[in-house]
Protein backbone atom coordinates (compact mmCIF):
# COMPACT_ATOMS: atom_id res chain seq x y z
CA UNK A 1 0.00 0.00 0.00
CA UNK A 2 1.23 3.25 -1.19
CA UNK A 3 1.60 5.81 2.15
CA UNK A 4 1.57 9.40 2.02
CA UNK A 5 3.99 11.21 3.79
CA UNK A 6 4.27 13.87 6.48
CA UNK A 7 5.92 16.26 4.21
CA UNK A 8 2.41 16.00 2.03
CA UNK A 9 0.12 16.59 5.23
CA UNK A 10 1.70 19.92 6.69
CA UNK A 11 -0.75 21.85 5.75
CA UNK A 12 -3.96 19.62 7.88
CA UNK A 13 -1.02 19.55 11.00
CA UNK A 14 -1.49 23.17 10.93
CA UNK A 15 -4.73 24.13 10.27
CA UNK A 16 -6.62 21.39 12.55
CA UNK A 17 -3.82 22.91 15.41
CA UNK A 18 -5.45 26.50 14.94
CA UNK A 19 -8.81 25.25 14.71
CA UNK A 20 -8.74 23.57 18.13
CA UNK A 21 -6.78 26.42 19.63
CA UNK A 22 -9.46 28.26 18.50
CA UNK A 23 -12.37 26.25 19.82
CA UNK A 24 -10.29 26.10 23.02
CA UNK A 25 -10.65 29.82 23.40
CA UNK A 26 -13.96 30.49 22.37
CA UNK A 27 -15.11 27.04 25.09
CA UNK A 28 -12.71 29.16 27.62
CA UNK A 29 -13.42 33.00 26.80
CA UNK A 30 -16.81 33.02 25.80
CA UNK A 31 -18.72 29.99 26.65
CA UNK A 32 -17.10 29.34 30.04
CA UNK A 33 -18.38 26.21 30.71
CA UNK A 34 -15.19 25.34 33.00
CA UNK A 35 -15.42 28.37 35.41
CA UNK A 36 -17.25 26.54 38.07
CA UNK A 37 -14.38 23.43 37.95
CA UNK A 38 -12.59 25.47 40.53
CA UNK A 39 -13.95 26.27 44.04
CA UNK A 40 -12.65 28.67 46.17
CA UNK A 41 -11.74 27.84 50.25
CA UNK A 42 -13.80 29.60 52.60
CA UNK A 43 -10.48 30.56 54.27
CA UNK A 44 -8.75 31.28 51.30
CA UNK A 45 -6.69 33.53 53.30
CA UNK A 46 -5.21 31.63 56.09
CA UNK A 47 -4.19 28.66 53.48
CA UNK A 48 -2.36 30.99 51.51
CA UNK A 49 -0.62 32.61 54.60
CA UNK A 50 -0.07 28.68 56.05
CA UNK A 51 1.63 27.59 51.97
CA UNK A 52 3.63 30.55 51.80
CA UNK A 53 4.67 30.44 55.60
CA UNK A 54 6.29 26.83 54.08
CA UNK A 55 8.08 28.45 50.85
CA UNK A 56 7.58 25.67 48.94
CA UNK A 57 9.30 25.52 45.75
CA UNK A 58 7.22 24.95 42.73
CA UNK A 59 6.26 21.66 42.14
CA UNK A 60 3.73 18.96 42.85
CA UNK A 61 2.70 18.23 46.58
CA UNK A 62 0.33 15.93 48.63
CA UNK A 63 -1.67 16.07 51.94
CA UNK A 64 -0.65 14.19 53.72
CA UNK A 65 2.56 13.24 53.01
CA UNK A 66 3.81 9.94 52.79
CA UNK A 67 7.26 8.58 51.69
CA UNK A 68 6.75 4.89 51.12
CA UNK A 69 3.46 2.92 50.43
CA UNK A 70 3.87 0.42 53.00
CA UNK A 71 3.67 3.19 55.47
CA UNK A 72 0.30 4.16 54.47
CA UNK A 73 -1.45 0.73 57.04
CA UNK A 74 0.35 2.70 60.07
CA UNK A 75 -1.64 3.99 62.59
CA UNK A 76 -0.15 7.68 62.40
CA UNK A 77 -0.21 7.69 58.42
CA UNK A 78 -4.34 6.25 59.01
CA UNK A 79 -4.72 8.78 61.36
CA UNK A 80 -3.44 11.68 59.44
CA UNK A 81 -5.55 10.79 56.43
CA UNK A 82 -8.50 10.53 58.38
CA UNK A 83 -8.20 14.01 60.26
CA UNK A 84 -7.72 15.37 57.19
CA UNK A 85 -7.15 17.30 55.02
CA UNK A 86 -6.24 14.92 52.28
CA UNK A 87 -5.18 16.80 48.78
CA UNK A 88 -3.12 17.23 45.67
CA UNK A 89 -1.45 20.71 45.58
CA UNK A 90 0.43 22.15 42.34
CA UNK A 91 2.48 25.39 43.39
CA UNK A 92 3.67 27.50 40.17
CA UNK A 93 5.77 30.56 40.50
CA UNK A 94 4.40 33.48 41.66
CA UNK A 95 3.04 36.37 40.00
CA UNK A 96 0.17 37.00 37.47
CA UNK A 97 -0.35 33.63 35.25
CA UNK A 98 1.69 34.08 31.99
CA UNK A 99 -1.10 33.35 29.94
CA UNK A 100 1.21 34.11 26.66
CA UNK A 101 3.31 31.51 27.30
CA UNK A 102 0.71 28.80 28.51
CA UNK A 103 -0.76 29.76 25.45
CA UNK A 104 2.31 28.95 23.30
CA UNK A 105 2.87 25.75 24.60
CA UNK A 106 -0.99 25.04 24.10
CA UNK A 107 -0.62 25.92 20.67
CA UNK A 108 2.54 23.66 20.06
CA UNK A 109 0.97 20.98 21.70
CA UNK A 110 -1.97 20.69 19.26
CA UNK A 111 0.64 20.85 16.45
CA UNK A 112 2.35 17.97 18.53
CA UNK A 113 -1.38 16.23 18.73
CA UNK A 114 -2.03 16.89 14.89
CA UNK A 115 1.60 15.62 14.02
CA UNK A 116 1.21 12.44 15.91
CA UNK A 117 -2.56 12.08 14.66
CA UNK A 118 -0.85 12.33 11.10
CA UNK A 119 2.10 10.03 11.81
CA UNK A 120 -0.70 7.68 12.37
CA UNK A 121 -2.67 8.03 9.68
CA UNK A 122 0.25 8.37 6.65
CA UNK A 123 1.39 5.12 8.31
CA UNK A 124 -2.23 3.46 7.94
CA UNK A 125 -4.02 5.70 5.41
CA UNK A 126 -3.07 5.43 1.41
CA UNK A 127 -3.42 8.76 -0.50
CA UNK A 128 -7.41 8.58 -2.19
CA UNK A 129 -8.18 7.23 1.13
CA UNK A 130 -12.37 8.39 1.61
CA UNK A 131 -13.13 11.11 3.63
CA UNK A 132 -14.57 9.07 6.28
CA UNK A 133 -11.90 6.64 7.00
CA UNK A 134 -9.67 9.66 7.14
CA UNK A 135 -12.32 11.35 9.94
CA UNK A 136 -12.56 7.60 11.67
CA UNK A 137 -9.29 7.48 12.31
CA UNK A 138 -7.53 10.93 13.41
CA UNK A 139 -10.67 11.49 15.24
CA UNK A 140 -10.45 8.26 17.02
CA UNK A 141 -6.71 9.31 17.83
CA UNK A 142 -6.86 13.26 18.63
CA UNK A 143 -10.52 12.14 20.70
CA UNK A 144 -8.13 9.92 22.98
CA UNK A 145 -5.32 12.58 23.34
CA UNK A 146 -7.05 15.07 24.13
CA UNK A 147 -9.25 13.59 26.65
CA UNK A 148 -8.14 10.68 28.29
CA UNK A 149 -5.86 12.24 30.34
CA UNK A 150 -8.45 13.76 32.51
CA UNK A 151 -9.75 10.46 33.36
CA UNK A 152 -6.38 9.58 34.75
CA UNK A 153 -6.21 12.84 37.07
CA UNK A 154 -9.78 11.60 37.52
CA UNK A 155 -9.56 8.09 39.05
CA UNK A 156 -5.87 9.16 40.96
CA UNK A 157 -5.84 12.44 41.81
CA UNK A 158 -9.41 13.07 42.21
CA UNK A 159 -10.63 15.42 40.16
CA UNK A 160 -14.27 16.00 39.77
CA UNK A 161 -15.76 13.72 37.75
CA UNK A 162 -17.90 16.43 36.34
CA UNK A 163 -15.00 18.50 35.30
CA UNK A 164 -13.15 15.43 33.77
CA UNK A 165 -16.56 14.88 31.67
CA UNK A 166 -16.34 18.24 30.56
CA UNK A 167 -12.78 17.44 29.27
CA UNK A 168 -14.16 15.18 27.02
CA UNK A 169 -16.63 17.09 26.01
CA UNK A 170 -13.83 19.46 24.86
CA UNK A 171 -11.44 16.37 23.35
CA UNK A 172 -15.02 15.40 21.21
CA UNK A 173 -14.83 18.82 20.02
CA UNK A 174 -10.98 18.95 19.21
CA UNK A 175 -11.42 15.48 17.59
CA UNK A 176 -14.16 16.48 15.35
CA UNK A 177 -12.52 19.49 14.02
CA UNK A 178 -9.07 17.81 13.49
CA UNK A 179 -10.82 14.87 11.80
CA UNK A 180 -12.76 17.26 9.54
CA UNK A 181 -9.87 18.91 8.88
CA UNK A 182 -7.69 15.64 7.92
CA UNK A 183 -10.59 14.17 5.95
CA UNK A 184 -10.88 17.51 3.66
CA UNK A 185 -7.51 17.84 2.90
CA UNK A 186 -6.36 14.18 2.84
CA UNK A 187 -4.30 13.91 -0.34
CA UNK A 188 -6.13 12.34 -3.35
Amino acid sequence: MPHVSLAQLWLPILLSAVCVFVASSLIHMLLKWHASDYNPLANEDEVRAAIRKGTPAPGQYVLPHCADHKDMGKPEMVARYQEGPVAFLVVVPNGPPAMGGALAKWFAYAVLVAFMAAYLASRTLAPGTHYLQVFRVVGAVTFLTYGFGSIQMAIWMGKPWSSAIKDLADALIYGLLSAGVFGWLWPR
